[in-house]
């Protein structure tokens, strides 16, 4: 079994609020969890409105797909129309 984790450090840079944070981040983890079969959670940077860190995990038994999967996700954000531009990711594979 392999557990992959992605961490994606995100700019808000049109965000006026936390409001406005949490609908685009809303936006971004229903899409891509209903998409990708993946977990997603905010988990850095809560109280700030112009940044946010999203954490990603998806368990399969192959290390090669986990992988895929994670970057497809990373490859979605980038190429949505979600209000938001990616400053950094990486992505770990964790054989368990």
């Amino acid at each position: 079994m392999n557990v992959g984790v992605c961490k994606i450090s995100l700019r808000l840079p049109e965000n006026l609020s936390l409001k406005g944070k949490r609908r685009v981040l809303k936006s971004i983890t229903t899409r891509v969890g209903s998409k990708f079969n993946v977990s997603v959670a905010e988990v850095d940077d809560q109280s700030l409105w112009q940044s946010a860190v999203l954490g990603i995990c998806c368990v399969s038994n192959n290390s090669h797909y986990t992988n895929a999967v994670l970057s497809k996700v990373v490859d979605f954000i980038v190429n949505s129309r979600f209000e938001v531009e990616i400053l950094d990711y990486e992505i770990e594979i964790l054989p368990v």
